[in-house]
């Protein structure tokens, strides 16, 4: 794909070494730098890139030739995403977005800014996805539905038809929503939980945690000490 923009990406975690990644291999953007808050820093390159204080982006990176990304994931329960996104929007600089060449997103799908959308995942007719979401890999987004800003939909997350999720809420893996439920604000939905009915903001739904059986799995499946 043929590079046109320069890109910086915020932070230097796992997410942003995931996202270098896919900004450079399936994106029109070229990668130039990182860029992490002082009193966060700990390196001064990664790829072969300059790792710069925020504080001080403009003076490596002009807003003018340069947008940014916000690598981060939900710490916070979003927040920590939105302000970074935020800051630098007010420093000038252009969020950009990413949406894999793999997801399958339908026509009249409306996408905000300051995305990322990987693999796999299937985006509906009619849904509207706000800003600075993210959509990790291999979720279904259902028609008519809104993912509303902020929010981080994690893997394998099944959210049905006319749904609206409020804004700073975060989806754990293998977790679902049912047809026509309104999710709250600021929800935190553990893994494998399945929502049927709207929720209030500001709700925390804990995943169930597997309680291992009183057989060994060994013994379960006739396995022999010396197997």
């Amino acid at each position: 794909m043929e590079k046109d923009r320069d890109l910086v990406i915020v932070g230097d975690s796992a997410f942003a070494e995931v996202a270098y990644e896919y900004f450079t291999h399936d994106s029109k953007y070229n990668v130039v730098g990182f860029a992490v808050e002082s009193k966060f820093m700990t390196r001064q390159c990664l790829f072969d890139l300059p790792v710069v204080p925020l504080e001080r982006i403009e003076e490596f990176y002009s807003p003018q030739s340069v947008d940014f990304y916000a690598a981060i994931v939900y710490s916070k329960l979003n927040r920590l995403r939105a302000r970074l996104y935020e800051q630098c929007k007010a420093k000038g600089y252009a969020p950009a977005s990413y949406i894999s060449s793999k997801a399958f997103v339908w026509r009249n799908a409306v996408i905000g800014e300051h995305c990322f959308i990987f693999e796999n995942n299937t985006v509906q007719p009619f849904v509207r996805i706000g800003d600075n979401v993210v959509l990790w890999s291999g979720n279904h987004i259902g028609h008519h539905s809104t993912i509303d800003n902020h929010c981080f939909i994690s893997s394998q997350v099944v959210i049905s038809g006319f749904c609206n999720v409020g804004r700073h809420t975060f989806m754990g893996v293998n977790s679902t929503v049912g047809n026509n439920v309104n999710i709250g604000e600021s929800n935190w939905i553990g893994p494998g939980v399945s929502i049927t009915g709207d929720t209030e903001a500001d709700k925390l739904f804990g995943g169930a945690k597997s309680e291992p059986a009183k057989v060994s799995a060994r013994r379960f499946f006739k396995v022999s000490a010396d197997q």
